[in-house]
């Protein structure tokens, strides 16, 4: 169940929002009756921006092609250019 608060309450007892976010996780804040923001602690946050991999990890995750793929070198010759 997801912790709801006024902007005005959030305002006047930012404190308790925090402690409440570090101990109980997100808190929801509400403006004109409409979700605006949460709250969230340091770790929870983290979190959720380290779930992407590196483009390094992804390429060394990548299925191996070599099992499926046949590639071979073509055997012409290269065409000949006047320098």
């Amino acid at each position: 169940m997801k912790t709801m608060w006024k902007l005005q309450d959030a305002k006047s007892q930012f404190s308790k929002v925090v402690d409440e976010a570090l101990n109980n996780g997100p808190q929801f804040v509400s403006r004109r009756g409409v979700e605006a923001v949460v709250v969230v602690s340091v770790k929870d946050y983290n979190k959720m921006r380290s779930t992407k991999k590196d483009f390094k990890k992804f390429l060394l995750n990548c299925p191996k092609l070599d099992k499926w793929l046949d590639v071979e070198r073509q055997k012409d010759f290269p065409r000949k250019i006047d320098l």
